[in-house]
């Protein structure tokens, strides 16, 4: 019973995500959603980002978190549009949450939608909320045996951040070991390096960002031509 439970909720997420995905899709939107343990560095990753790339794309930004607006406040002092959801207990964001905070932006001027879930490596994982991609990041204080112990988000990320490298020689985190495993579970696995601290290693993530924004857009208006 729990697991023919469980199946009906995917099941209807999957069919919103859908509807996300097409309707983000239509107006050549790329969307990622960035998964992480909480303290990994996603937001202060996120607030590096958006100042790098508000100046390339047009941007917005969902904050998912149980309470406050703490993040989504750090993100809105960057002038880009930003928007709160609170689940209130709930260990991860739904497509049907995001369906509704897409009503909340204008999608003909954007290029670019960054969501951070919930910090949660397991929940999140199972939920498609209608993205281009997961990005999952990994801190170095976490340990190298992450990808092993958590492999599912790890097998369906397009993109790891390997953040806080910068600490990487006062720990026995065994970097060659999480890319043997890395390879493992996921061959296809885009992996960038950074500091979010000091901005280490983002202007290659940016860019790619930037990269696959427009490859999204391009289709859209090609699919408009025919």
């Amino acid at each position: 019973m729990e697991v023919k439970v469980g199946a009906r909720v995917l099941g209807a997420n999957e069919a919103v995500a859908g509807e996300n995905r097409q309707r983000l899709a239509a107006r050549g939107i790329y969307c990622i959603n960035i998964i992480s343990s909480p303290g990994a560095g996603k937001t202060t990753i996120l607030e590096k980002t958006v100042e790098i790339l508000k100046h390339k794309l047009r941007l917005a930004v969902i904050e998912g978190d149980i309470t406050t607006t703490l993040d989504a406040d750090r993100i809105s002092a960057h002038h880009v549009a930003v928007h709160q959801i609170n689940t209130f207990g709930g260990c991860h964001l739904d497509a049907r949450m995001i369906r509704r905070a897409l009503d909340e932006f204008d999608l003909s001027n954007l290029d670019l939608l960054i969501v951070e879930n919930v910090g949660n490596l397991i929940c999140p994982a199972d939920f498609e909320l209608g993205e281009d991609a997961k990005v999952v990041v990994l801190s170095v204080p976490e340990g190298d045996d992450k990808p092993v112990k958590y492999p599912v988000i790890f097998q369906r990320a397009g993109v790891l951040l390997l953040n806080k490298v910068d600490l990487l020689q006062h720990s026995n985190f065994d970097q060659a070991k999480m890319r043997r495993d890395l390879k493992r579970l996921n061959p296809d696995l885009v992996i960038h390096e950074t500091v979010a601290t000091t901005g280490q290693g983002l202007d290659q993530w940016c860019d790619w960002l930037v990269e696959q924004a427009k490859a999204k857009k391009a289709a859209m208006l090609r699919d408009e031509a025919k």
